[in-house]
């Protein structure tokens, strides 16, 4: 979710270190059965509060000139190496066509409809839930979470068969 968002592996690592911190910090004496949900929580903040801090660096390097965070970076020389557990050539380049479309259909999404896709889709956390990590109602849940569907339909339905 961190790294969808933010789109960098550096900084997503950075945001969810810093929210396991806070959360073992604050939370460590709670249940069980609430730590995925605070925890979410937890990273739903750090997230928005990274794209402040963000948007902030972002208008200092506009306004002195200076080259932005990754504008400089290469390839990574990793993504060239063919996957071995794909017996079936046609069928990797294909997954990964999907997967790419796919993180580039999310990262177009507003911040909140990929972070309820993410949580219910892929993280498997019901409206309830999910509407306590996102600090919002169920109905907001169910909202962001069908409008990303749809729109995750429309973007990637190429691919459906």
């Amino acid at each position: 979710m961190a790294r969808l968002s933010c789109g960098s592996p550096d900084d997503a690592l950075d945001i969810v270190q810093d929210t396991m911190l806070n959360f073992v910090r604050l939370y460590a004496g709670r249940p069980e059965g609430e730590w995925n949900v605070l925890f979410y929580k937890i990273l739903h903040s750090r997230i928005t509060d990274w794209y402040r801090r963000t948007a902030v660096r972002r208008r200092f390097h506009d306004w002195f000139g200076k080259p932005r965070d990754g504008e400089a970076d290469e390839e990574d020389p990793m993504a060239r190496v063919a996957d071995p557990t794909s017996p079936d050539p046609a069928e990797g380049v294909m997954r990964q066509e999907f997967t790419g479309a796919l993180q580039s259909a999310l990262m177009k999404l507003p911040l909140r409809q990929q972070q309820a896709f993410v949580l219910r889709a892929w993280e498997g956390l019901d409206t309830a839930q999910t509407a306590r990590a996102m600090g919002c109602s169920e109905g907001s849940v169910k909202t962001h979470y069908s409008r990303a569907v749809h729109a995750l339909q429309s973007k990637l339905e190429e691919f459906h068969p």
